[in-house]
């Protein structure tokens, strides 16, 4: 192959477990899930509503930990997006008026 090392297209799925989760989605999912067992051996459930909201923690983490194309899961695109609002942007001009390739390294 002309000394090229062409990489697999799951090499990343190999170091997540299953191929989907990383232990804190599993961690995260089973503390949900955990915390709704527990509501539910400990309130009665008399009506849907209170039976949504014992339920409510295990399903948001649930779809917290959802794998989607392009991105890990639900929660890497929130932390993404969150970081991207909220970050700082450092915009560096390199139009017709740099002068020289120093001067933009010497200005940061």
């Amino acid at each position: 192959m002309n000394d090229s090392y062409l990489i697999p297209a799951n090499t990343k799925r190999g170091t997540l477990i299953l191929g989907w989760f990383k232990p804190f989605d599993l961690i995260l999912l089973g503390t949900g899930v955990l915390i709704s067992l527990v509501l539910l051996m400990t309130f009665p459930m008399a009506s849907t509503w209170q039976v949504v909201l014992v339920l409510l923690p295990g399903l948001t983490c649930a779809f917290l930990v959802i794998p989607i194309p392009n991105y890990h899961n639900i929660l890497t695109i929130i932390i993404e997006c969150y970081n991207f609002f909220t970050g700082r942007r450092n915009y560096i001009w390199k139009g017709w008026c740099v002068k020289d390739v120093q001067d933009v390294k010497n200005s940061r």
